[in-house]
């Protein structure tokens, strides 16, 4: 715009001499320094700057609705309309997903639970259900084995351990973890995918210890155990592949504090009405108080 143009270039030239070259007048350009910013223009302003602190206090991860239910709770007056435009006009963009291959190895003749999970992922309360999983993290020390569980009501990783070797002590630390952080009921679900660690004695015998039912996938069926699978692309899309570690202990210090301080007490998603999983559970036990 030309009357732009001459306010950010009037300590260069003589607004005299722009003004003859844009072929503007004088009194148009003062005109134009005088008129007050529209009232709309003015909350549009707002919101750019709200959008923008809300995507980086989120650490660029939530999405156009995500973002809009985070400011409307902190009380903001903004439409997800206006949230989506600001995001496509200034390209602010989600840190973006990749694949990651299977690490089960399912062929073994141990023992294998039914499947009674049976993608039945709706469950009613805390510690009805809970599924869990083994992936990967390079370094350049080499790789990390990251066990899981998670918990099909409150989506919280209730469980979880990480080494440099996958064995069943891994999965079995995971299970423990679990135990002594929720204190579940005899009938809880425990459901994970064919791999050899989970069908080894020791693993069994948490399980029967507790009296937890035991389930596993059917075999080579990943969507039987989706919702642990989307916790790993919500793990690597939000921070593993945006980081080259070099060492193993700078890897789990960061997984850990995503997982505890990041994923299970602030995260909200979508599934849980934009609450946290942290946030679900307390709801949940308050209102059964």
């Amino acid at each position: 715009m030309k009357y732009a143009f001459i306010q950010d270039n009037q300590q260069v030239f003589s607004i005299t001499t722009m003004c003859r070259v844009l072929k503007v007048k004088h009194s148009s350009y003062y005109d134009w320094l005088s008129r007050d910013i529209s009232e709309q223009q003015i909350h549009r302003n707002h919101c750019e700057l709200l959008v923008k602190a809300a995507h980086n206090e989120t650490r660029e991860r939530y999405g156009c609705e995500r973002l809009h239910a985070k400011l409307i709770e902190q009380g903001h007056d903004i439409s997800l309309y206006m949230v989506r435009s600001i995001k496509e006009e200034h390209g602010i963009k989600c840190r973006r997903h990749k694949r990651f291959k299977v690490t089960t190895n399912s062929n073994h003749n141990k023992l294998v639970y039914p499947n009674v999970l049976d993608q039945k992922f709706g469950a009613r309360r805390p510690n009805e259900s809970w599924v869990s999983d083994i992936t990967y993290i390079w370094t350049d020390e080499g790789w990390l084995y990251l066990a899981g569980v998670k918990d099909l009501y409150t989506k919280e990783l209730v469980g979880y351990a990480i080494n440099k070797r996958m064995t069943a002590d891994l999965v079995g630390k995971a299970l423990n973890m679990a135990v002594k952080n929720k204190r579940p009921n005899p009938g809880l679900i425990v459901h994970s995918d064919r791999g050899s660690q989970y069908c080894s004695l020791a693993y069994h015998k948490i399980i029967k210890q507790h009296q937890f039912i035991g389930s596993m996938s059917g075999k080579g069926n990943c969507y039987d155990n989706a919702p642990i699978e989307s916790f790993w692309g919500t793990l690597k899309n939000e921070l593993i592949y945006h980081h080259d570690y070099k060492t193993r202990f700078t890897a789990i210090n960061e997984i850990i504090s995503y997982i505890e301080l990041y994923y299970n007490q602030t995260r909200t998603q979508k599934g849980l009405g934009y609450k946290s999983p942290r946030q679900v559970w307390f709801d949940f036990y308050r209102q059964a108080a």
